[in-house]
């Protein structure tokens, strides 16, 4: 949420960037016009299970726990309608550009998937698969994570005369991606690793808890 009280302090956006997977240059980013109220996350490890019996096997990890985001963000055009001659884009378009630039995230290039067709009509066997933008979740300079986006909604909920939508709420679901998944060398294995050390670094800046605290004096 924003707010206008003067002596409020400034508050960061959260956002997503999208990046060449090969070169690392930033090809797109996108803020959120507003900060959702709620960040839902979900950790789940990823452990060897070894077979029924299997002692040594219980508290190994095989690879870096999954996580996966939910965030509902709100997009409105009523601030830029109030000054038409300054955005004329909004005034043509309403939210449209907006939306989609967050729907484009799923989607190949219209320049990539005609390729693709002219190589299938050439009696090409084996057509590789088309490979997106890395995308980036940005929520403070502590969490920027490469993510997959996996779920995308969108309930359009006001219209202007021409019936382009003005405001909605995008629900958007992510998977962030480690090293695990995308392999060392790739752009986003190294973004990932600064998201696990920043991690680690956080746990130390915590307060450290006692024995006495829990009703203990030594362990069992």
């Amino acid at each position: 949420m924003t707010t206008t009280f003067p002596g409020a302090p400034k508050t960061l956006s959260s956002g997503l960037i999208l990046i060449d997977p090969q070169t690392a240059a930033i090809q797109r980013i996108i803020i959120l016009q507003y900060n959702p109220d709620m960040l839902m996350r979900s950790v789940q490890p990823q452990t060897l299970t070894g077979d029924v019996g299997d002692r040594l096997e219980a508290l190994r990890f095989k690879a870096p726990a999954i996580e996966t985001i939910k965030v509902e963000a709100e997009i409105d055009a009523a601030d830029q309608l109030e000054f038409p001659d300054q955005n004329p884009n909004a005034v043509t378009y309403g939210i449209l550009p907006q939306l989609a630039a967050l729907e484009m995230m799923l989607y190949p290039s219209s320049v990539a998937v005609q390729q693709a067709n002219a190589l299938a009509q050439q009696g090409t066997i084996e057509i590789a698969a088309m490979e997106s933008m890395l995308t980036l979740f940005v929520w403070t300079q502590y969490r920027v994570l490469p993510v997959r986006v996996t779920e995308y909604s969108t309930t359009e909920e006001f219209f202007d005369a021409n019936l382009n939508p003005i405001r909605a709420k995008v629900n958007l679901g992510m998977r962030v991606l480690s090293s695990w998944d995308l392999g060392p060398t790739h752009t986003g294995a190294s973004i990932f690793a600064a998201y696990h050390q920043m991690k680690e670094t956080l746990v130390t800046k915590g307060p450290m808890g006692t024995l006495g605290a829990l009703g203990l004096r030594r362990l069992p």
